[in-house]
């Protein structure tokens, strides 16, 4: 997908948001200040001034959980990012999806969702608004455009994608189904963790609202949990950030805003590195004899290799392969490994690999999992920034480790 924004969100990524002399302090920082503080001093009282009537981007704030000068700084640059004009910064990704749901839907209404959500998701879709409020929720294969229109009925309110899939790493065409969500008048959203900012910008492609896990490829450091919103509705907007501030009453805390403000200075650096390491670890795997199927979007052979490149900048760092033995193969596989990681999350600068069937997808039922594509041999990679061959080199170290036979002691 072309974008004549590709250099600005590099420059964005670095100041957006961040204005000396215009994010609460006097000094001038360069680097916006941890405003820790739960309350600021107002110069007097104003009997005919709202709380609606105050105005963070002129300086004014009240109480930290209606907004703080660290957070608002970071929300600026989230959506300018997206190339929104609203965003909301919660405690967790699982947080923002929830906000964003709710603030979309009524008992009785009808969703829509991609079948391959992060079970997180899925389960909240499943157990929350479907179990407890009382909507009805359709999972449809969305790689099937028309499975989503089938799908779709008057009664349908919201829309909700995430692309590429966790952990198959499948796609949707988001301009497509903008375009079944607008002729429902629902409303659609995209959950664009695992491509970034950089990579894709749904808001562009027709969605409406845009999450992300901030903890991922945002913050890309492994030392922050957060979510974010970002919208260009209006009306949507003013009904998230109620949520966000007296609903719900979910925030992200100042100190995990600093973290993902610095972290996003270096988005467009580490994306192209993870990209490229994930590009080569893909091509490898895609060799050997002992996998069966890689699942990355730059591959030719993904079934989506097209779709990925009329809609992303690239293919992100993400990817998952199957391995043709059996789960004792794949502990052998995982165990032996030193570059990589074991352990679930992704977008870090460090590579994390993870066995989704015992791991992320673990709550989902044996026949969930395998309707959904995710055997006990799937492997999931979050590839880093490190060095490519060290990188390879590690595989090589699981692979070896796959050939040699289990030590098997018998008793006389």
């Amino acid at each position: 997908m072309e974008s004549d924004r590709d250099s600005l969100l590099e420059t964005l990524a670095v100041t957006e948001g961040e204005e000396p002399f215009r994010t609460g302090s006097e000094a001038g920082d360069v680097v916006s200040p941890i405003h820790l503080s739960s309350t600021f001093a107002l110069p007097g009282l104003d009997t005919e001034m709202s709380l609606e009537d105050i105005d963070p981007d002129a300086g004014e704030f009240v109480y930290s959980r209606l907004s703080n000068p660290t957070r608002h700084a970071l929300e600026k640059r989230l959506a300018s990012l997206e190339g929104g004009e609203h965003a909301m910064a919660f405690s967790s990704g699982t947080a923002a999806i929830f906000t964003t749901i709710l603030s979309c839907v009524e008992p009785g209404d009808h969703i829509v969702a991609f079948d391959d959500l992060y079970a997180g998701t899925r389960r909240m879709l499943e157990a929350v608004f479907e179990g407890r409020l009382g909507l009805e929720v359709t999972f449809v294969d969305a790689t099937d455009t028309d499975a989503v229109a089938a799908a779709v009925t008057d009664d349908t309110e919201f829309v909700w994608m995430e692309t590429p899939t966790n952990p198959t790493i499948a796609l949707c065409d988001i301009e497509a189904i903008a375009g079944i969500a607008e002729s429902y008048d629902a409303t659609f959203g995209v959950d664009n963790t695992f491509a970034s900012s950089y990579f894709q910008r749904p808001l562009e492609l027709g969605a409406d609202v845009v999450a992300h896990s901030t903890t991922k490829y945002l913050n890309g450091h492994s030392d922050s949990v957060g979510g974010a919103v970002i919208t260009n509705d209006d009306a949507l907007a003013e009904e998230l950030r109620f949520q966000q501030q007296v609903g719900v009453g979910d925030m992200l805390a100042p100190f995990d805003s600093y973290l993902v403000l610095r972290g996003l200075k270096t988005l467009p650096l580490r994306m192209a590195q993870h990209e490229r390491n994930a590009m080569a670890v893909a091509a490898f795997l895609e060799d050997r004899e002992e996998v069966t199927a890689v699942h990355y979007p730059g591959l030719e052979s993904h079934p989506q290799h097209d779709l990925a490149s009329e809609q992303m900048d690239g293919y992100g760092g993400i990817l998952s392969f199957e391995l043709e033995d059996e789960l004792a193969d794949a502990k052998r596989f995982l165990e032996a490994l030193e570059e990589f990681t074991l352990a679930v999350s992704v977008g870090g600068v460090e590579s994390l690999i993870e066995l989704p069937a015992g791991m992320t997808h673990e709550p989902l039922s044996p026949e969930e999992r395998e309707v959904l594509g995710i055997s006990d041999t799937l492997i999931r990679v979050s590839v880093g920034v490190e060095g490519t061959e060290d990188l390879l080199g590690d595989l090589e170290r699981g692979f070896g480790a796959m050939a040699r036979p289990s030590m098997v002691v018998e008793d006389d």
